[in-house]
């Protein structure tokens, strides 16, 4: 074992003890990081290029700092985003929900699909969207100022800003002038419930910006008010996707009933096969 790769072992034991969820992966991750290459080539490292800033990057972690904002970047599906202070990081659980998302846009029989995201963060699902359904033309929507830089910053590093449109506007209301036209629209809304609060990691709690955390006593405020923004903005036949909390999937399929033109309700579930989201169609106009 060369010096890098049993400092490595010792920055895993203390990220165990701090209480983090994947202890060797992070340690690996801060080593690839601070020495500027991959973690499969960290026993390539000569013990002479060491460098101790990775020591600083430990305990930054280990004081439950997220890995994402020590290094500044995350990655989701086939992008590697800005992220950092005033954003929340995207998770892998969404890229299950993108993945519907994109498969249904290109099942539909639109040339340039229509798509608005609400509550953008990073910009990571609208980015993707654009990325891996090339005529899709996509509006994304952010009440918070400092993270909508982060996803302006993304946009335009990635070299979407021709088709991804970043609006700073409440979810709720925002984009009145697609009303009725929009194909699809996808959201991973504020879902944590405020009882909640004592059981979130400080990961999420200290960092993550509470407007994209907290939606009410049971978590499921800004999911119902999804449902009134689905019935303005889409077009019949369009489709809806909505990210949730664990537990939330047994109550939110009854927020989109079929008297108000819902068909198709079913929640999806993510790489654990917990429900993770929920999908759902409007009415096609003569059904």
């Amino acid at each position: 074992m060369n010096f890098l790769l049993d400092e490595v072992a010792r920055a895993t034991l203390r990220l165990a003890e701090a209480g983090v969820g994947s202890p060797r992966t992070d340690a690996e991750e801060l080593a690839a990081f601070v020495h500027g290459v991959r973690r499969g080539e960290l026993h390539a490292v000569a013990d002479s290029d060491f460098d101790a800033r990775y020591w600083e990057c430990v305990a930054r972690r280990e004081a439950r700092e997220p890995l994402q904002h020590i290094t500044g970047n995350a990655f989701f599906r086939y992008l590697q985003l800005k992220v950092g202070p005033g954003v929340f990081v995207p998770r892998p659980e969404t890229e299950i929900m993108v993945d519907w998302a994109i498969e249904t846009l290109r099942s539909m029989d639109v040339a340039d699909p229509l798509v608005v995201d609400l509550g953008t963060g990073s910009g990571a699902i609208a980015i993707s969207i654009a990325q891996e359904v090339p005529r899709s033309r996509v509006h994304t929507v952010e009440i918070d100022p400092e993270a909508l830089k982060w996803a302006q910053t993304n946009i335009d590093e990635t070299g979407h800003a021709d088709r991804v449109t970043a609006h700073l506007d409440d979810m709720r209301t925002a984009l009145s002038e697609l009303d009725g036209r929009v194909d699809l629209l996808i959201s991973n809304p504020p879902y944590v419930p405020t009882r909640d609060s004592g059981a979130i990691p400080p990961e999420v709690r200290d960092y993550d910006p509470s407007p994209s955390l907290w939606s009410g006593e049971d978590g499921l405020d800004m999911i119902r008010d999804l449902e009134k923004v689905g019935r303005r903005l889409l077009r019949p036949g369009g489709a809806m996707a909505v990210e949730h909390h664990d537990g939330q999937g047994i109550e939110i399929p009854w927020f989109f009933p079929e008297d108000r033109g819902w068909r198709d309700v079913l929640n999806r579930k993510d790489m654990v096969r917990r429900d993770r989201f929920v999908v759902m169609r409007r009415a096609d106009a003569d059904s």
